[in-house]
């Protein structure tokens, strides 16, 4: 019988039992996995742990394992839509193959997976001229759309498709759920996508609050069906099992000052308690 929830425990950036889930132990794999990894690897550990990536709805660790829900979402029979409130759009379309950092290429790879929704982006790999890196050519067919902030954009840039706004992206979003009506959904949230005071993670901080992504899950219960989700984005110190992993992964990050583990662990914790209840009813 297939779990409902799960904790998997990679790099143990959730301490205890967090809200009394059960807990796999998949800490060996932390180092091999994190931030990038080789397809052999990826379907090595799937095959290990495939039962765990089955529970309908799993909290792991940092982002930077955030490519582990294209192999969840991969499992998945009949047509979903992915909707994923990050501060980072995942789309880049250079190697490695398997890295937190283009897993929604992975995922866009899956054919149920009938479209990509991300929402929240607030980081630079969405405007000129970083986002040549990015799936550009699924964002023109219709089945990825990136939500990006253009607060603090020139005019022109507010006109990108998709771009939103502190002002109106609860009525851009409350249109988008609209048309998803009836729609099997599946949701992930990278905990980057929240305000700095309200989450510590490993890469730069996104613009949406607990309360906007309570309601933004609220208003996709009213008119969908969750089938699945994922929380992570959970700060934890990087470990790596591989000189060249560890390279990329070093120059990829920003340069972050971090509080101390027990005040990052607090704050995550605060964050994790009212959100996993919304994703996970």
């Amino acid at each position: 019988m297939e779990l409902r929830a799960l904790h998997l425990n990679l790099d143990d950036a959730w301490q205890g039992e967090p809200l009394d889930l059960p807990v796999a132990d998949a800490r060996s794999w932390g180092p091999q996995l994190r931030f990038s990894a080789r397809p052999r690897l990826i379907e090595t550990f799937y095959r290990e742990h495939e039962i765990h990536l089955a529970a309908a709805f799993l909290l792991y660790g940092s982002g930077d394992f955030h490519h582990l829900t294209a192999l969840r979402v991969r499992r998945i029979p009949g047509a979903i839509v992915l909707v994923s409130f990050d501060n980072h759009p995942d789309w880049d379309v250079r190697p490695p193959k398997w890295a937190c950092g283009g897993w929604v290429n992975r995922a866009l790879e899956i054919p149920n997976v009938r479209r990509v929704s991300i929402w929240g982006c607030g980081n630079f790999e969405c405007w000129w001229p970083h986002q040549i890196f990015g799936n550009r050519r699924a964002e023109r067919t219709g089945r990825l759309e990136v939500h990006p902030w253009a607060d603090d954009r020139p005019e022109k840039d507010r006109q990108r498709p998709g771009a939103i706004l502190r002002d109106d992206w609860r009525e851009r979003f409350k249109q988008f759920v609209n048309d998803l009506a009836r729609e099997n959904v599946y949701i992930t949230i990278d905990l980057d996508c929240l305000r700095m005071e309200e989450a510590v993670t490993n890469w730069e901080s996104g613009r949406f609050t607990v309360v906007d992504l309570q309601w933004a899950l609220a208003k996709l219960r009213e008119s969908c069906r969750i089938i699945g989700g994922d929380i992570c984005g959970a700060y934890s110190p990087p470990h790596y099992a591989r000189r060249k992993q560890r390279f990329a992964a070093e120059f990829d990050h920003p340069k972050i000052q971090t509080p101390a583990l027990d005040e990052i662990r607090a704050i995550n914790f605060a964050a994790l308690t009212q959100l996993w209840p919304a994703l996970a009813k």
